[in-house]
């Protein structure tokens, strides 16, 4: 199968990458940073921004899916690079005639979501940062999903909880709509949206996705992924 992966060059995308690859695909990785990704038999390397049309017209022609791991630090200020980058990507598909899609979200999108046995999370360190600090990133969210399920794509939301490094693919779990456990492994993530691709269970669904062998800090896991960055 021929995939493309915007957002490549990021922490999600190189797994999807290596494990795209592993599993056979042919991959076409969309990035700003070309050297960021060394040549390697299966991959294509195109260059440019999803946010401008063009390159996402280019990325998707000839391809059989599209695989996006698009994201942005937690931040106050306006938010729009979901949205933007899902429109155009939707747009490039439906000219090119191509109809399956994984875009990773976030479980937050779910107002079930709540980790059972969490309560520190739960009652100080989601309202502070998911719904609070995070609001901007989390509306634009909102709107990408609203594109996506607009479409009349073979579409999959794809909805982590909090994402932690690990050098390996673990133990994970997925459900429809959301998942109860606080923590989402990058590779684990990847895994379940390379196994979608031979997989129409979540199609025209949510897929939550949590890890459920390993678990970081979470004073560690907000630092080094909300306040460091």
């Amino acid at each position: 199968m021929r995939i493309v992966i915007f957002g490549a060059t990021g922490p999600t995308g190189r797994h999807l990458i290596d494990q795209a690859i592993a599993a056979g695909h042919h991959v076409t990785a969309v990035g700003r940073r070309p050297d960021a990704l060394p040549p390697r038999p299966r991959l294509t390397v195109v260059t440019g921004d999803v946010l401008d049309p063009g390159t996402a017209e280019r990325a998707v022609a000839g391809a059989d899916a599209v695989l996006s791991s698009l994201g942005t630090p937690l931040t106050r200020q306006l938010v729009s690079v979901y949205s933007h980058s899902a429109a155009n990507i939707v747009a490039a598909m439906h000219r090119h005639g191509v109809k399956r899609l994984l875009a990773v979200s976030s479980s937050v999108m779910d107002p079930a979501w709540r980790p059972t046995g969490e309560t520190f999370f739960n009652t100080v360190m989601d309202p502070l940062f998911n719904r609070r600090m995070g609001r901007t990133v989390h509306d634009d969210m909102r709107r990408m999903e609203a594109l996506v399920r607009d479409s009349d794509l073979d579409w999959t939301l794809v909805r982590p909880s909090g994402l932690f490094d690990h050098p390996a693919v673990t133990r994970y779990t997925t459900e429809t709509d959301v998942a109860d456990g606080l923590f989402t492994a990058r590779p684990d993530l990847a895994a379940s949206m390379v196994a979608q691709l031979d997989d129409e269970r979540f199609v025209r669904r949510a897929m939550a996705v949590v890890t459920t062998e390993v678990r970081p800090s979470i004073i560690g896991l907000i630092w080094r992924e909300a306040v460091r960055k």
